[in-house]
């Protein structure tokens, strides 16, 4: 089967398409026919040599895909028939032919989408769905922060605050990036080139400042965040695209607003957890794919490039320029 490949950490050029051994799906394990996979900055720092996959994973690219279902392993438990269509989350493999999964990671495709719109779900909705609730504990009326908001995850936890009830205000940089929040859900939007997002967020919310704070940027953004956490407020850091080092007075700052800072991963998370996560993702978010009117989800993609391109498909997510997912659409 063809597969993402590189043989040395580097850049994008390092990057390129070979043929390698099909997987054997193993005890409990679906292998699927990838018909689309999708990017993630994970992806990005697995290439720089900063982000390992964990034991026992593929060291082949892809943290999502969609596709057929071409196998059964020993011990499945029927929930899947060879020919179905689904989406699967992963903690590796997924930019390639054929992929192994563990039954349970395994989605329906929502009714009305594609495989290649699919391909954009499983990992970063799975991981707003993750950050909101699970470790965000966001509730009715909440006000939250999502930086990167024109990013895949924040795409969804846009959407996925306002299913809750919550309002959701994002951080872009560009007024493009802003006017797609607004469109998706978003109350209001602050561009980090321009303004002090920090303030403009306390502007907004009267000086209360909001509930919770999905943060992919770390380091940079730590003392913004901080003045603009509300009492007894959660900020969630799930990336350090910003850096990892901070210089000041974090601590006492967070103190005083009686703020907790929790950090989350889902792809180092074991299978027993995510098979909870999917389960629960499937029946209270995954039918609002497929229902009309202000409840209806939908999976954002930018651009579409066959997986011949992955170098340019890198090159165009470091520029920053997209607005939702990068898909890669593989030979069938």
């Amino acid at each position: 089967m063809l597969a993402v490949h590189f043989d040395k950490p580097g850049g994008p050029e390092n990057l390129y398409v070979k043929e390698v051994d099909k997987p054997i799906p193993g005890e409990g394990e679906v292998l699927l026919k990838v018909a689309a996979s999708a990017l993630n900055r994970a992806d990005l720092m697995q290439r720089q040599g900063q982000y390992d996959p964990p034991p026992g994973a593929s060291n082949i690219l892809g943290l999502e895909a969609s596709g057929h279902v071409a196998e059964l392993g020993p011990g499945c438990q029927g929930h899947w028939k060879i020919g179905d269509a689904a989406m699967a989350l992963l903690p590796g493999g997924g930019q390639a032919q054929y992929v192994t999964v563990p039954e349970g990671l395994l989605m329906p495709i929502p009714e009305g989408l594609t495989l290649l719109q699919a391909a954009a779900i499983p990992e970063a909705w799975l991981t707003a769905f993750q950050l909101l609730h699970l470790v965000g504990n966001v509730q009715a009326g909440h006000h939250v922060l999502i930086h990167a908001g024109l990013s895949g995850v924040g795409t969804a936890a846009i959407q996925l605050t306002r299913m809750a009830g919550a309002i959701p205000l994002v951080t872009a940089g560009s007024q493009q990036k802003l006017q797609m929040a607004e469109k998706l859900g978003a109350a209001a939007g602050f561009n980090y080139k321009e303004e002090d997002f920090s303030e403009a967020t306390l502007k907004f919310t009267e000086g209360a400042g909001v509930n919770l704070i999905l943060d992919c940027i770390g380091g940079s953004y730590w003392e913004k965040n901080v003045n603009c956490l509300a009492l007894d407020g959660r900020w969630v850091l799930y990336g350090l695209i910003g850096g990892a080092d901070i210089n000041g007075p974090l601590l006492s700052k967070l103190l005083f607003k009686r703020g907790s800072l929790i950090t989350s991963l889902l792809r180092s998370r074991d299978n027993k957890y995510k098979q909870m996560l999917v389960n629960a993702f499937t029946e209270q978010i995954l039918p609002h794919f497929s229902t009309e009117g202000p409840q209806r989800l939908l999976p954002v993609v930018d651009r579409i490039y066959p997986v011949t391109e992955i170098q340019e498909a890198h090159k165009y997510m470091e520029t920053n320029k997209n607005m939702g997912k990068i898909v890669l659409e593989l030979p069938q």
